[in-house]
């Protein structure tokens, strides 16, 4: 009897970390990353810049020209200056996420538009898995399609 009922412990156990380790679905992967970037769009829109900061991982790398801005405090210090003010000088909303299929990296892309709502650009982002559904910003660059 005792062996028995080890023996169904340590199939129960088994069976539990067998669960822990299942694999989320692309598709949930994909809907994570595309929430994860709509709300981070939306912290322009609420001029909650303490938010836009929580989307980027420390390591973050944000790219514009040939100057890229290394670590979540640079980048912080040069998008304050996008937050301050009433209203927001532009905003973005994803279009497409792609996610590898390690469920570890995303890569998000889609319009940026003035404040009148024009197209002026797309932006490219790289997403980190770093923690069970949390998403982070690690590469980011926006282009201007005026060019």
């Amino acid at each position: 009897m005792r062996l028995s009922s080890l023996s169904l412990i340590a199939v129960c156990l088994v069976a539990a970390a067998a669960a822990g380790r299942a694999r989320v679905s692309n598709e949930d992967l994909t809907s994570q990353v595309m929430a994860h970037e709509r709300a981070f769009a939306a912290t322009m829109a609420a001029r909650d810049f303490e938010g836009f900061g929580r989307y980027l991982s420390r390591e973050a790398v944000f790219m514009t020209g040939s100057d890229a801005l290394r670590g979540k405090e640079a980048v912080l210090a040069a998008w304050r200056r996008h937050y301050d003010g009433g209203e927001p000088p532009f905003s973005w909303e994803p279009k497409q996420v792609e996610v590898v299929a390690s469920g570890t990296l995303a890569y998000s892309t889609g319009p940026i538009r003035d404040a009148q709502g024009r197209r002026i650009g797309s932006f490219n982002s790289v997403w980190r898995l770093e923690a069970p559904g949390r998403w982070a910003v690690v590469f980011d660059r926006g282009c201007d399609c005026r060019q």
